[in-house]
């Protein structure tokens, strides 16, 4: 069951939106200001989160860029301005979507349902050990990597540090987590081993490794593939 937050002060938008989640077998939580949306979010597992822009204490802007510090939870905007600056930059502070009141609850439906089902993990369903992100495969029997069809030459570190990553998509991963899962000995706390292969991935998988679209940096915690 996917548990989607609703974040927004005028309880009867909640009220309206939560009714149409329950009846698709969602189940809901409400938070009146950004705040205490941050709050649930630390005792509640949440796949999704509607959050207004306009609110008291903590607006809906604040809010967004708190939560992607440390998480890439979907997130879909409601606001009353209809401009596009106030569009873009809802979007740039890490919002999936961006959707206008009055709006219908049917169309608000729609789109929850879109960000949840891009947050599936796809599974190739021809092998268990196979796992597409994008345009990346990734076949764990026969340690090997494909990017558009085009095969990838890793080191074993790589592929290791790869299929770590891969294996849970979205988890963040310290490097001392990473250095002790793939070299299976303690962490050098002054070692730069695991950045530089990071760094060494990204050069072989990404068009733009400054701008990664697989392998994210969560600065000051460490990194993660986006499913």
């Amino acid at each position: 069951m996917y548990t989607v937050l609703i974040v927004d002060d005028d309880s009867e938008i909640r009220d309206v939106i939560h009714v149409y989640l329950r009846n698709e077998g969602y189940r809901v939580l409400e938070a009146a200001d950004g705040q205490e949306a941050l709050d649930m979010l630390k005792s509640n597992s949440v796949q999704l989160i509607i959050l207004d822009v306009m609110m008291p204490k903590m607006d809906g802007i604040k809010t967004c860029l708190k939560i992607r510090e440390t998480s890439t939870i979907p997130i879909i905007m409601l606001s009353a301005k209809e401009e596009d600056i106030d569009k873009i930059i809802g979007l740039t502070t890490g919002a999936d979507d961006y959707i206008t009141k009055p709006f219908n609850p049917l169309e608000l439906l729609a789109r929850v349902k879109a960000q949840l089902r891009r947050q599936t993990f796809t599974i190739n369903e021809e092998s268990d050990s196979t796992i597409r992100i994008q345009d990346l495969m990734i076949d764990i029997a026969k340690h090997s990597v494909t990017l558009k069809s085009n095969e990838v030459s890793l080191t074993r570190l790589e592929f290791s540090i790869l299929e770590l990553l891969a294996s849970h998509p979205g988890q963040v991963f310290s490097a001392e987590k990473i250095y002790e899962s793939v070299w299976k000995e303690p962490f050098g706390y002054s070692d730069n081993t695991v950045m530089v292969h990071i760094r060494n991935l990204r050069e072989k998988l990404e068009e733009n490794p400054r701008d990664p679209r697989y392998i994210k940096t969560v600065w000051g915690v460490g990194y993660k593939i986006e499913t």
